[in-house]
């Protein structure tokens, strides 16, 4: 792994003239490459636990490694979890109640989070169509997130969320990322299993947690297929 020496600083919890001295005494297991510093990661944090020194990688280093290995829809939904017959009589209410299932985040963080899903909706409404919705956030959450997630939530009754088709929608998927890089690879994948008129049909049987990610993992197989050709 390539860091500065600013961003190894970071990682030590230690004032960066600190780390530099360290480095040219040989004392930390760093090599330098011009005005970058190359490291492993797991030797590094060895290292550091055992001068009992606190070792993390900063929020910007994590989201370039996700954004490396961009992850399928398979365990962001897992992450965020499948919730049926969610109650609420408008787009404010289940969003709401979608929300308070999120135990992910901080309470802070979840009403940060509605209001920006709420300005998402008051913007254009993410009912793409067929009665589905996708609210998302207009910015990532790279403070309040780790991984990405995407909550699936069946409504208890379908509600008007002025859809692009004026359908109402009976089922939203909540997508939260920490960059724009993963929201749109997500969303993409997502997008692919919506269009289909047979995983709509099937959505509204409302199934349970096993068979929805039995066919989520079936079409990301065909999506993966498709993109392979």
């Amino acid at each position: 792994m390539k860091l500065t020496i600013n961003e190894v600083a970071q990682c030590l919890h230690l004032p960066l003239s600190t780390v530099d001295r360290w480095i040219r005494q040989g004392r930390i297991p760093i090599q330098r490459s011009g005005n970058d510093y190359i490291f492993n990661e797991s030797a590094l944090e060895k290292w550091a636990e055992s001068y009992n020194l606190m070792f993390s990688l900063p929020q910007k280093v994590k989201a370039q490694q996700q954004e490396a290995r961009l992850e399928n829809l398979l365990p962001a939904m897992k992450r965020g979890g499948l919730y049926h017959d969610l109650k609420g009589d408008n787009v404010e209410a289940v969003l709401g109640a979608a929300i308070e299932n999120l135990h992910v985040l901080s309470n802070s963080s979840k009403e940060k989070l509605f209001e920006k899903l709420l300005e998402r909706e008051n913007l254009t409404s993410t009912g793409i169509g067929k009665g589905v919705a996708i609210p998302h956030p207009h910015d990532p959450m790279s403070d309040a997130l780790e991984n990405p997630l995407i909550a699936t939530c069946f409504l208890e009754k379908p509600i008007d969320f002025g859809a692009v088709d004026d359908k109402p929608v009976f089922i939203m998927f909540i997508l939260l990322s920490q960059s724009i890089k993963i929201h749109l690879h997500l969303l993409s994948r997502l997008s692919f299993c919506v269009r289909d008129n047979s995983f709509v049909e099937f959505l509204k049987t409302s199934p349970d947690s096993a068979a929805f990610f039995s066919k989520v993992a079936d079409f990301e197989k065909q999506l993966d297929r498709a993109d392979n050709y």
